[in-house]
C-alpha cells in the first residue's frame, strides 16, 4: 500500500508463497463462491505474469477455474470485459477457464 510516508512500488517482483497466500482468501459473504472471489483478487492484484503463475498453483490445488459469481460469470466472462485484459485471457484460457455458456453446454 502507498500513501504519503509510503513510496509506490512498481514493478516488485513476488515470490512464489506470495502468490500462493491468495489461494487462502475467504470471502467475506459465504454466499459468494470462494473460487471465483479468490481468482477476482488474484486479477485484481497480480501482474499478468504473476496471474499466470498464480493459475498453476491454483489448478493444481483441484480449484475450479470456471466457478461462478453471484450473476452467473466466470471469471473469464468477468476479465473479457475489460480493456487490457488480453494476457490474463490468454492465462486463464492456457489452464482451460471457459465463459459461463461454455461451461454449461
Amino acid at each position: 500500500m502507498s500513501g504519503p510516508d509510503k513510496p509506490k512500488v512498481i514493478g516488485e517482483e513476488w515470490s512464489d508463497e506470495r502468490v500462493k497466500s491468495f489461494l487462502f482468501i475467504t470471502p467475506y459473504d459465504s454466499k459468494l463462491n470462494p473460487d471465483y472471489q479468490v481468482l477476482l483478487k488474484a486479477y485484481q492484484a497480480m501482474r499478468a505474469s504473476d496471474f499466470e503463475r498464480f493459475l498453476g498453483f491454483f489448478t493444481e490445488a483441484g480449484r475450479d477455474l470456471n466457478a461462478t459469481n453471484e450473476l452467473g460469470q466466470t471469471i473469464l466472462d468477468h476479465i473479457s470485459e475489460h480493456r487490457r485484459s488480453v494476457d490474463y485471457i490468454a492465462a486463464l484460457q492456457t489452464f482451460g477457464a471457459k465463459r459461463a455458456a461454455e461451461a454449461q453446454g
